[in-house]
């Protein structure tokens, strides 16, 4: 497993590829399995990897945080493709590496064990909050104006960016390319979200995040459901 060399753009594309359908490296909510691959990766990808790029700002975000997220860090081999080897930072650190195997055995079985533990708490949370069955989710529909800096802007890939951030209580629905004058157009999109779970602030950080096709996002409608 791993993402090859993620200081390389090879590795940083099998990184985006990887996240094109998943929010976090591991599970559905930030975890030490992000912090470790969030380290190794040297900066934020370039704005063509959305996936790699949108998870890297989400995960930016916890730095403050990032050592009371939930999971044990392990080596980098040990996330990502099954395919792919992890290769970063290969070189001299290798036969390093290779001499400490043996005096961290003993960590990996104790991670193991709070692995397990945390899955376990993590069901039984899960198993309370199934058993209460809440009887009304509240819920919000929203429009945004997703604005160009230009004319020359992709506004395929501006979408495609836009699209590519997921959380849980978000639904993205219909789009439409709206004139605004001089030969420019806005991106007019629907989305349906929990409103306990997803804000107009937490949307407008991250679509802003792609800075190299969004200027800026405004709230053209908000209606509850």
């Amino acid at each position: 497993m791993g993402f090859g060399d993620l200081k390389s753009p090879a590795g940083l594309q099998v990184l985006n590829d990887y996240l094109a359908d998943k929010s976090y490296i591991e599970g559905y909510v930030p975890s030490q399995a992000d912090v470790a691959v969030f380290e190794a990766v040297s900066g934020p990808p370039p704005a063509d990897l959305c996936h790699a790029l949108r998870w890297y700002n989400h995960i930016k975000s916890y730095e403050k945080e990032k050592a009371s997220l939930p999971g044990v860090k392990k080596s980098l081999g040990k996330y990502g493709p099954v395919n792919v080897g992890d290769t970063t930072g290969s070189g001299a650190a290798d036969s390093k590496d290779d001499d400490d195997i043996d005096l961290f055995g003993s960590d990996d079985e104790e991670e193991s064990e709070e692995a397990k533990k945390l899955r376990e708490e993590r069901l039984a949370q899960y198993e309370s909050k199934k058993a209460k069955k809440p009887a009304l989710v509240a819920k919000s529909s929203i429009l945004l104006d997703v604005k160009p800096w230009d004319d020359e802007t992709d506004m395929a890939k501006l979408e495609e960016c836009v699209r590519s951030i997921q959380a849980d209580g978000l639904v993205w629905g219909s789009s439409k390319l709206v004139p605004v004058g001089y030969g420019i157009k806005k991106l007019q999109i629907q989305c349906v979200v929990e409103d306990d779970k997803v804000g107009t602030d937490m949307l407008e950080e991250q679509i802003t995040a792609f800075e190299d096709y969004v200027q800026s996002m405004d709230v053209a409608a908000f209606n509850k459901i």
